[in-house]
């Protein structure tokens, strides 16, 4: 606009030709006549135009860059909801609009009006999201809570939101971390919450669903391509630093921020269960609202966009399978989350995998299985078979604690007593049972009666256990008479002793 005011300064006020006029500006005479030409067509003088602001002096000497056409305008709100379509296209839909239209626009002015009227829509609606392709999902920032029961601990959540591309439809759940067990339970509940499967996830670079993070070549995490695979599902990782890449779920994720974790900000939960049942009620409330701008909710456009694209879920539910690498330890058990399962002990020092489950472990040796247990939570305990053990130590099983106290009883009253002791002293009875077999294998290179005689002065000094009858046996100490213990007196007689007199006189 400047150049064109520049233009008409030179014009009216000195009066320069055409070609002088150009040379100045750095435009071409004709340019320069053509303004001129519709300066004389307004009627308009210096006076009035140099007043006009830029706006107005463009449109009085522009010429009308979208004539006022009579043809009808095709409704550009149901051309973009068609266009998320699987397998609809611009030109589908204009021949739709000159079957009812015969006189309406052409191909090539249908799809320039249709490009211009996304050009006029907020930046974040620009995406044309195919039904039932994408599926966004990512982690919230704020998180949710709940007070546990039994410690009255404050516990925070995670919060996974999942969001449809075309009809943003959005899925949230609260698990308790961002680990692969939870991450992966979070998507099977995403695509059962969905009744279906799309064909790609949009995850963020986390480690549980990204192994190596990479701008242009992520190395998925093995487990989660398992599951991905099970479901049909291709993965794409969203570009480190990228948010623009999953727009969508970052979207979705303020959403439930606002709708879902706001709403519950006065409530109190006391379990997860509890939590994720007020969320569903809560997420059912925020999909059936109208969206702005659209008029529909996002459960009505799933109806009509996502559902009919989705693919149908497998006949059965994805188990997580968890892969590790162990070795046997020399007792034939390996090490899994603070547990200790068995495999045959002919394995002791090999490397097995280890295939975790949510209620079984299963152990491999190249490539076949060895063994399998039900899976424990509890830490510190084992869980084994007894056919994985030698021979010797299946016999070592028949023991109990009753058969300990009935051999030595068979030796004696005082050898009986010791193994009760020793029994009680453990913290448990395999604990005590090696204790108690050295002890009993005393008696075959010692006697019955030295190991009796030893086990009685054992009891009466309070030296409970295997290595006290020993070294009592190995000194010859175990007929030794017991010395008398010497009361325990003072000295009467000494300076700083008062005496009864002095305190029945009363003196101070």
């Amino acid at each position: 606009m400047r150049t064109i005011r520049e233009i008409l300064r030179l014009f009216f006020e000195h009066n320069l030709s055409q070609r002088a006029i150009a040379r100045a500006c750095a435009v071409s005479p004709t340019t320069v006549g053509d303004y001129l030409e519709r300066v004389r067509q307004s009627g308009r003088d210096w006076a009035t135009l140099s007043a006009l602001d830029d706006g107005s002096l463009k449109t009085l000497l522009s010429p009308e860059e979208h004539p006022v056409s009579r043809k009808p305008l095709p409704d550009f709100e149901t051309l973009r909801l068609e266009m998320k379509k699987k397998g609809v296209t611009l030109q589908l839909l204009w021949e739709e609009y000159r079957a009812v239209h015969p006189d309406g626009y052409g191909r090539t002015q249908f799809c320039e009006l249709y490009r211009r009227h996304g050009g006029t829509l907020d930046p974040v609606m620009r995406f044309d999201h195919k039904a039932g392709e994408k599926l966004f999902v990512d982690f919230s920032g704020d998180r949710p809570s709940y007070v546990d029961r039994e410690t009255g601990e404050i516990v925070e959540p995670e919060l996974f939101v999942a969001v449809l591309g075309a009809s943003s439809r959005i899925y949230a759940v609260a698990v308790a971390s961002q680990q692969l067990p939870d991450w992966t339970r979070a998507h099977i509940g995403a695509f059962e919450y969905f009744s279906g499967v799309p064909l790609c996830v949009v995850p963020d670079q986390l480690k549980s669903g990204v192994k190596t993070a990479c701008k242009y070549d992520p190395e998925i995490n093995p487990v989660y391509a398992e599951l991905c695979a099970h479901y049909g599902v291709a993965v794409i990782p969203a570009r480190p630093a990228e948010p623009r890449d999953k727009a969508k779920v970052e979207n979705g994720v303020l959403i439930a921020q606002r709708r879902i974790l706001a709403a519950l900000r006065h409530r109190t939960f006391f379990s997860l269960a509890e939590l994720n049942a007020a969320i569903a009620v809560e997420l059912e409330k925020l999909n059936s609202r109208p969206m702005q701008g659209v008029g529909k909710s996002r459960n009505q456009l799933f109806e009509e966009l996502d559902k009919p694209a989705l693919k149908a879920l497998p006949a059965q539910r994805f188990e997580l399978h968890e892969w590790k690498k162990a070795k046997v330890h020399i007792d034939y058990h390996v090490a899994v989350q603070g547990a200790w399962y068995s495999v045959p002990y002919t394995l002791i020092g090999k490397e097995v995998q280890v295939c975790l489950t949510a209620t079984a472990v299963a152990i491999l040796f190249e490539g076949k299985r060895v063994a399998s247990h039900a899976r424990t939570s509890r830490k510190n305990v084992y869980v084994a078979v007894d056919a994985h053990r030698p021979h010797s130590h299946q016999k070592h099983l028949e023991w109990t604690p009753e058969r300990m106290r009935r051999w030595g009883q068979s030796i004696g009253a005082q050898t009986g007593t010791m193994i009760e002791a020793i029994i009680e002293q453990a913290d448990h009875p395999d604990h005590a049972y090696r204790k108690c077999l050295g002890l009993l294998r005393l008696a075959k290179s010692r006697g019955n009666d030295r190991l009796e005689l030893a086990c009685a002065r054992a009891l009466k000094l309070q030296a409970v256990g295997y290595r006290s009858v020993k070294n009592l046996l190995d000194k010859g100490l175990e007929a030794a008479e017991l010395p008398e213990p010497e009361p325990g007196t003072l000295p009467l007689n000494h300076d700083n002793v008062r005496g009864s007199d002095y305190y029945a006189g009363g003196a101070r």
